[in-house]
């Protein structure tokens, strides 16, 4: 009797274990939009154990979510379904100008022994008593804006009151201008220091474009950056072609030599901004941003003020960008507002955001105005760029 009672009591373990461990399944970190195009955008969500994952997409008409059975687009590589807790949803082969709904999934995987895979549970957006999100393709638009926000190094108050500032509802997107935590040290301190706000505020159905800034170069978790924030081109340095404008998004790197004691020996950043050097070259030669009305770069380090970092900024994309007729380099990093005339070294423009301030830029047919708002509203600068053509 007391063995038959010991092996219930250890079956009833077994089973509350598994189904707390079950339980213990959850998106931990709601999706958010990335490397928006015309035609692709990368969904990115994370679960608090390993799994596939998958996104169910619907035009954004009249019908309901559940009418019928919507298209299933997997996180997968090399023909796999990829198992993680970080996954990333690629879709493709989508209409320019177009708003499609969607609704995240994902399943764990519980274990994987030679060809068999158990799986747990399925968890999911929730869409039975809310809205799907969405998300709109870019397209062939004439008037649009966006935002940008810079410095913000884990000021979760102080972003949100330049959301505010910037009316964030009605922006078409957001762009981070770099050095948004201290560092990263962890999933969980970069989504703390301003991806959950982030998340809460727009970027689950507004796009976020990010430029790198050097503080996300530092940390243990630094080399993980690129699995949240994925680009159009591979890379953390891209174009972003909306209407007739084509904005460049370039990765500055670090600011002080390779072989300073921080880095400890990790870094070539060097390297790494003589190879994007080269692609930008090439992507000024594109049609799209020969041809643009207004042609703006993001930096996050501007490209003078002494450091090593900045001197190869000049040395390296200036005199590209020069020959190319950018019109403005919006940047940050110095935590001060400045503008910079254009001079025969820099032939555009150089607006240093501060860290308290946020930049709105308005786009139409005939001029794009950027403004500097400061937390109460307040316009502390205002540039205008003519058209081009």
């Amino acid at each position: 009797m007391r063995k038959l009672i010991s092996l219930l009591s250890l079956v009833l373990l077994v089973c509350i274990s598994t189904a707390n461990a079950q339980s213990d399944f959850a998106i931990t970190h709601l999706p958010h939009l990335q490397g928006l195009t015309g035609n692709s955008v990368q969904i990115v969500w994370t679960t608090s154990k390993p799994a596939i994952a998958w996104v169910e997409l619907a035009p954004d008409d009249s019908t309901h979510f559940y009418l019928k059975e919507r298209p299933k687009f997997f996180n997968n590589q090399y023909g796999f379904k990829s198992v993680g807790t970080v996954h990333s949803v690629h879709l493709k082969e989508l209409s320019p100008n177009t708003t499609y709904r969607y609704r995240i999934y994902s399943q764990e995987v519980t274990d994987h022994v030679r060809n068999n895979v158990t799986y747990g549970r399925v968890v999911a957006t929730n869409v039975y008593t809310q809205a799907p999100l969405k998300f709109t393709t870019l397209g062939e638009k004439e008037q649009f804006n966006f935002t940008v926000i810079n410095d913000i190094h884990g000021r979760n108050d102080v972003m949100n009151k330049l959301l505010d500032v910037a009316n964030v509802n009605k922006t078409d997107f957001v762009i981070f201008n770099g050095d948004m935590a201290d560092n990263l040290l962890s999933e969980k301190q970069m989504y703390d220091a301003f991806m959950d706000t982030a998340i809460k505020r727009f970027a689950s159905e507004k796009p976020l474009y990010y430029s790198r800034g050097n503080h996300e170069t530092r940390g243990p978790f630094a080399i993980e950056y690129p699995k949240y924030f994925p680009t159009p081109t591979g890379e953390l340095y891209y174009a972003l072609n909306y209407g007739e404008a084509s904005i460049i998004i370039l990765d500055c790197g670090e600011d002080k030599p390779d072989s300073d004691i921080e880095y400890s020996g990790i870094v070539d950043m060097d390297f790494y901004r003589t190879e994007q050097a080269k692609w930008l070259e090439k992507a000024v030669q594109k049609p799209e941003f020969v041809n643009a009305k207004y042609k703006i770069i993001i930096c996050h380090m501007p490209p003078f003020g002494g450091w090593h970092g900045e001197e190869e900024i000049m040395r390296k994309f200036v005199p590209i960008l020069n020959k190319a007729g950018a019109q403005i380099m919006i940047s940050g990093h110095l935590h001060r507002h400045v503008v910079q005339k254009p001079n025969t070294a820099i032939h555009f423009p150089v607006l240093i955001n501060s860290n308290n301030n946020v930049v709105k830029v308005d786009v139409n047919a005939k001029t794009a105005t950027v403004k500097v708002l400061d937390q109460t509203g307040k316009i502390v600068e205002k540039i205008e760029l003519p058209a081009l053509r």
